[in-house]
């Protein structure tokens, strides 16, 4: 008899109980241990496909969607990748709404996993026909058979993390945590996260990542949505310009607002510190760890875990490429970093 192989049904089994790295070199002047939840070692490289997975099988459960019908998304890119990939497995199509602000990258990688796709203007307001959120509606009313996860507007959204995520991250901690540093874009990470860590403990704190160019940071200070704080950013997935129902301010204690610049900066400081490859919004994870550090929200007892949402590989054509980033003016003649570095044998 053949003994058993140790082996996955599927990547879908992958799926959660990401590692908790202690960052040591980038937090190396800064109060406190810092710990880095890496979302990047899920199989779809990123945290949303915890929500992919969790709220796709809600789904199947309630026995709104069967094999065949098609799943549409809006999405900056790790959704509709996390979400095309469990399609794949359990036989969906997919049809997926993305910002032109998704990196070149990203988009080629939905294709890749066979979704089609539809490329719609960023720089547009949320009720425009042409803005993502208003095409998938379309393409949901269009399509018989067609399930619209709205992962924004979902509130399995915050349900998946807190099932998933904020348990991980509080046995890990053996509960000694005390910050959470999260970015808000959606919302669902951080919200879902907080609500179980806060059951928990009630006096962890959490502290929310939010854009120059977003609306979150002000609204949860003043619960009015002022319109005059909108304005073009090149962050993908972090902030909005609109209010996300999967965001629950009330577990919240507040927010930071970071830059393009300083974030994408960040991200590439923790590959050449800490050897983690990750994404543009990581960078701006621990980019606000460094503003919250100045603020001296941390002291020397503070366990502080960083939520890094993705990887490096989907920014190849941004914030790791030398010409976005001087096309940006990201580099002055001082940042330039290394720029012989790469030399051709002759």
């Amino acid at each position: 008899m053949r003994e058993e192989i140790q082996a996955y049904t599927s990547v879908l089994d992958l799926i959660g109980n990401t590692p908790l790295i202690e960052l040591k070199k980038i937090t190396k002047n800064l109060k406190g241990n810092f710990f880095a939840k890496v979302e990047a070692f899920n199989p779809g490289h990123s945290s949303k496909d915890r929500i992919a997975l969790y709220i796709i099988e809600e789904a199947e459960r309630k026995g709104i969607i069967k094999p065949g019908d098609t799943i549409i998304e809006t999405t900056s890119g790790n959704t509709g990748f996390s979400i095309a990939m469990v399609s794949i497995i359990k036989g969906y199509e997919c049809i997926l709404a993305v910002s032109s602000k998704s990196s070149p990258d990203k988009i080629d990688m939905l294709r890749t996993m066979g979704a089609k796709v539809y490329v719609c203007p960023a720089n547009v307001s949320a009720d425009d026909p042409r803005s993502y959120y208003e095409v998938a509606k379309r393409l949901h009313k269009e399509i018989k058979g067609s399930v619209y996860i709205n992962q924004y507007f979902n509130e399995l959204n915050i349900d998946a993390h807190y099932n998933s995520t904020g348990p991980e991250i509080w046995n890990q901690t053996k509960g000694q945590i005390t910050h959470l540093v999260a970015c808000s874009g959606t919302g669902g990470t951080i919200s879902g996260t907080a609500k179980y860590l806060k059951e928990q403990n009630p006096d962890v704190k959490i502290l929310g990542v939010d854009a120059f160019g977003s609306v979150l940071k002000s609204f949860h200070e003043t619960r009015e949505f002022d319109k005059d704080e909108i304005y073009p950013y090149r962050i993908e997935g972090l902030g909005k310009n609109l209010i996300p129902s999967a965001t629950d301010f009330d577990v919240i204690d507040e927010f930071t607002k970071v830059t393009d610049q300083e974030s994408a900066h960040t991200a590439r400081e923790l590959a050449k510190t800490e050897g983690l490859f990750v994404g543009y919004t990581s960078g701006a994870a621990v980019q606000a760890v460094k503003q919250f550090s100045e603020e001296n929200k941390f002291d020397e007892n503070s366990v502080v875990v960083v939520i890094l949402p993705d990887h490096g590989s989907r920014y190849m054509s941004k914030i790791y490429n030398d010409t976005w980033m001087e096309e940006q003016g990201f580099f002055d003649s001082v940042q330039l970093e290394n720029p012989k570095k790469i030399e051709y044998v002759k």
